[in-house]
């Protein structure tokens, strides 16, 4: 059981989530104000502003380099580790988000005439924009900066 006890009071784990928490919070916030009606979905799904998974791992980078060091190889996997999600988020997962948007018009258009055919709808917002990924990982950092006492 110590393992687990250590897992919940690793500071610098829990400062990433708390980060991510309340980068799915602003989301749900964002959208309530953006479309006027409670969304939880929002919470559960993928893109949005913020971005939390930037908010995570830029939080969790901070966090490393504050607690072990910021020459050390910790905290340049981390950093790498950050970079690579959030080129993922902005640019792979934006790119996938566009082709289903496309792909999902075109069978519109092609099935028009055949109710029958009765596939699911690919799944369209997947990736953030840029601006989504700079508003989570300043999140990330203001809220790593606001916890850094508890390292």
């Amino acid at each position: 059981m110590q393992d687990i006890g250590d897992i919940i009071n690793n500071r610098v784990l829990l400062v990433a989530l708390v980060a991510c928490f309340v980068a799915q919070g602003l989301k749900l916030i964002i959208e309530m104000i953006k479309h006027r009606k409670l969304d939880v979905r929002v919470l559960v799904t993928t893109g949005g502003m913020p971005s939390a998974h930037s908010a995570l791992v830029t939080a969790l980078a901070a966090g490393v380099g504050q607690t072990i060091g910021w020459a050390s190889p910790e905290f340049a996997v981390a950093m790498v580790f950050a970079i690579i999600v959030m080129y993922d988020a902005a640019g792979v997962r934006q790119a996938a988000g566009k082709q289903a948007r496309i792909l999902n018009q075109m069978i519109d258009e092609l099935f028009q005439e055949k109710p029958e055919f009765r596939e699911d709808r690919l799944k369209e917002l997947l990736g953030h924009t840029p601006v989504q990924v700079i508003a989570g990982s300043i999140l990330g950092i203001t809220i790593y900066w606001l916890a850094r006492f508890a390292y």
